[in-house]
């Protein structure tokens, strides 16, 4: 395993002026997580791999490749993660517009996200780091200010629990979730995740357009498509068997889950070789599978780029666009005054 030293991220200044700052997490098994308060970021996994660690979380080195990267690697997104159609919803009779940073769409939030803000670090120990962040009404078009923490905690059966909470004073959607992007063989070594294995408990996922809007036809059944994964397959076997994969240059797409609970497996992936898998837990409706399909070019920890399909983002969240379909079958995106979001994302590894 290629190792890399993460202290120049906290060299150069932020885009606020000031350093970022890093908190590293490590249990009872040798495992050991880092984070950086700009973006809540997720920026690196090291795992006990048959006594060695091994990085399977994509990162960069530097804050300068941070800024370049345009891949949201391992941030904190929201307010809304995923695409909101044409930068706008409606409540209450009134139509929001949001900055919009994906031609006319919103995406992760808009042109500055959470991804790009500074989180204050509240609390931190061996084993968890809690971040906060204060939204203003009117951040990127949103109404309401909202008050928003993310947990992280490391336990010592391997499991990284993430902890979402919010609360407004206006209603809004909100829709959090991490992008980090995994590589089980290894995130500095090169390896191409089509030869992983993939389980996605889902019946159903959503068609979209080349920009990732849903298409009028709604959820559609996996049953007999390139996009069931309710048993096992490997990633690159049906890569770019369909009209919906190829536009894309892979998956790209939200898979609904229905009711769930956290203690209720969701989802795994199983390195190549078999030596690791993780496993992931969710109490959020849908998980966004995305393959890296347009990871070219983006910075990487070692001084090369990363190349396509060398991570995989498994996005627990709402289904996209929901703030503008009421129709669809699960728990609203809205959160209102005097209720709490809450929602919890468990990704555990061994062997």
């Amino acid at each position: 395993m290629t190792h890399i030293s993460l202290e120049a991220l906290t060299q150069q200044s932020a885009f606020d002026g000031q350093p970022a700052t890093l908190v590293t997490l490590t249990n009872h098994q040798g495992m050991s997580i880092v984070f950086m308060d700009i973006g809540a970021t997720w920026l690196s996994c090291q795992v006990p791999v048959q006594g060695k660690p091994r990085e399977v979380l994509l990162g960069v080195a530097t804050m300068d490749d941070f800024n370049k990267q345009t891949s949201f690697l391992g941030a904190t997104v929201g307010r809304y993660a995923n695409r909101i159609a044409n930068g706008q919803f409606q409540h209450d009779g009134k139509t929001y517009q949001l900055t919009a940073n994906q031609e006319q769409h919103t995406l992760h939030g808009g042109v500055q996200g959470w991804s790009h803000c500074r989180w204050e670090i509240v609390e931190s120990s061996a084993q968890h780091v809690v971040f906060s962040i204060d939204s203003a009404d009117g951040d990127q078009g949103f109404p309401g200010n909202v008050h928003a923490q993310v947990t992280y905690t490391l336990t010592d059966d391997n499991q990284v629990r993430i902890d979402y909470a919010a609360t407004t004073d206006a209603t809004t959607p909100v829709n959090m979730t991490n992008h980090a992007y995994f590589n089980l063989m290894g995130a500095n070594d090169g390896y191409q995740i089509v030869d992983d294995t993939l389980v996605i408990k889902a019946d159903d996922y959503l068609p979209t357009d080349q920009l990732g809007i849903p298409l009028e036809q709604g959820l559609t059944p996996v049953e007999g498509t390139a996009f069931d994964f309710r048993q096992p397959h490997t990633i690159g076997e049906r890569l770019l068997d369909e009209p919906q994969l190829k536009m894309v240059n892979g998956y790209d797409h939200s898979y609904f889950l229905g009711d769930t609970s956290i203690d209720q497996e969701i989802a795994s992936l199983t390195a190549a070789d078999k030596s690791l898998t993780m496993t992931i837990f969710t109490d959020k409706p849908a998980i966004q599978l995305y393959t890296g399909n347009f990871l070219e070019g983006t910075p990487g920890r070692t001084g090369e780029d990363y190349h396509i399909y060398q991570g995989i983002a498994l996005e627990t969240q709402y289904l996209p666009d929901s703030p503008n379909h009421p129709e669809w079958p699960h728990e609203s995106c809205w959160l209102s005054p005097g209720d709490d979001y809450q929602s919890t994302t468990i990704y555990q590894f061994g062997a």
